[in-house]
């Protein structure tokens, strides 16, 4: 008869440890010293003898550590008989190989052998999944947040989601939004509100280092005498002379085209300080700016500048499709036209691809290096002759995607349509602004008839 098997909290010096333990369970200083600051976090395996003795089946060199840590207790799971842990994870996997089993149930399964020892790497073979996928799902489970999620009928990816950004009320609410009325566009959000989180970070970073030097920040300023701040650049000293940088009494903060802040020097008030414009604007018609933006040239910026941010978004996401389709057993239907198409119709796109980019995407591991034509597919093709079609696959999108720029929506070509196209037909969910781009191609539809 098997018995539940139960947690108990004992001394390790009085646990029995095999002594044919592994040779790679050799403990170092570091294992150690982490055992003494913060315990076993998971419980060793063990089975009560009959003479009451408790043997350890699995976690001897947890154990082991323990004892020299002098850890007084330890999380130890009592199991039936030491066959018990073999058929937990036997019972487990069949579970895991039900067809109807749902993600949540996975997770729990996998939760379950990760408890009474079993690595991610073990049960990742044991069960035929990636060992990506077990940590997954063993991640998702760690928390509240994802194992709410996961109970809610979330699949591992989405509680994973949720989980990230659990402390932010605002992006998990567009998240669940994402989730339930536009699946397909959860990746594109993600990393658009990952993106948001990185610049609002660096920008408070940036800050926050210019205020602890006592530097005034203002907003940016405006183009004529009509504002009350102007750039240093745009004005005179009283005498005349080209303002400098020196006579500047704040500053505002800028993004350039890479996202790096760097500061302009302005001064504030200074008709009051005796400045003058250095521009007579006067003179130069309508084309010179006259006073503050209108609504419309707002509008028109911010979506500039938005439509900008939502597209290095859109990349991230897009290579990360790419490669994830490189990693797959077959070569996606159509590669060869696809190709030949690429070759001799953007012949740039194999003259020009970046190799840093198509061996990443093909899985293929770069080390990074300063060598003049440095290009880590080549030597990927060099040292290995299989699998050439995703190499040639790689060698293409990563040559259109050199083409790619962060505001190429503004000026959507055939060659970005092409591409991109191609990626929607093999199964990529484009964001809005890369279907600016697919759309641009598409015939205007004819006015209806009155």
């Amino acid at each position: 008869m098997n018995v539940t098997p139960t947690l108990e909290m004992l001394d390790p010096a009085t646990l029995t440890v095999d002594i044919n333990v592994r040779k790679d369970a050799a403990l170092t200083a570091d294992f150690v010293a982490s055992i003494k600051e913060h315990g076993v976090m998971e419980p060793v395996i063990a089975h009560r003898r009959d003479d009451g003795t408790v043997h350890v089946l699995m976690g001897q060199r947890r154990t082991r550590a323990a004892v020299e840590a002098a850890r007084p207790l330890i999380p130890v799971m009592i199991i039936d008989s030491p066959e018990e842990a073999e058929r937990i994870v036997t019972q487990v996997v069949e579970n895991i190989q039900r067809a109807e089993l749902t993600e949540a149930d996975e997770a729990d399964a996998y939760h379950q052998l990760s408890l009474i020892g079993v690595s991610a790497a073990a049960i990742a073979k044991k069960t035929g999944r990636t060992k990506t996928t077990v940590e997954s799902a063993l991640k998702a489970k760690s928390t509240e947040t994802g194992a709410a999620a996961l109970g809610k009928g979330y699949t591992i990816e989405e509680a994973l989601v949720l989980q990230e950004f659990e402390s932010d009320e605002d992006a998990t609410a567009e998240i669940e939004s994402v989730i339930m009325d536009e699946p397909d566009m959860l990746l594109h959000v993600t990393q658009q509100l990952r993106d948001k989180r990185d610049r609002a970070a660096a920008l408070a970073a940036f800050t926050a280092d210019l205020e602890k030097g006592g530097i005034t920040i203002v907003e940016a300023p405006g183009y004529n005498d009509e504002s009350e701040t102007l750039r240093v650049s745009s004005l005179n000293r009283a005498d005349g002379e080209p303002a400098t940088d020196e006579d500047g009494n704040a500053v505002y903060i800028n993004q350039n085209y890479h996202g790096e802040h760097t500061t302009v020097p302005v001064i504030v008030g200074w008709k009051e300080l005796g400045f003058t414009p250095r521009h007579n604007y006067s003179g130069y018609g309508t084309s010179a700016p006259k006073g503050p933006m209108t609504d419309e040239q707002k509008a028109e910026r911010k979506t500039l500048i938005e439509n900008n941010k939502l597209m290095q978004s859109a990349t991230v996401v897009r290579r990360e499709w790419v490669k994830n389709l490189m990693a797959k057993k077959q070569a996606p239907k159509g590669w060869q036209y696809f190709t030949v198409h690429a070759i001799t119709h953007h012949p740039e796109t194999a003259s020009g691809y970046e190799g840093k980019v198509a061996a990443e995407m093909v899985g293929a591991k770069v080390e990074e290096s300063n060598q003049w034509a440095w290009n880590p597919l080549r030597d990927h093709v060099a040292k290995t002759t299989g699998r050439p079609e995703f190499a040639l696959i790689a060698l293409v999108c990563a040559g259109y995607e050199k083409t790619i720029q962060k505001d190429s929506w503004r000026s959507p070509s055939q060659t970005h349509r092409d591409y991109l196209n191609q990626l929607v037909t093999w199964g990529y969910a484009a964001s809005e602004t890369e279907k600016i781009i697919i759309d641009s191609g598409k015939p205007a539809e004819a006015e209806p008839a009155e």
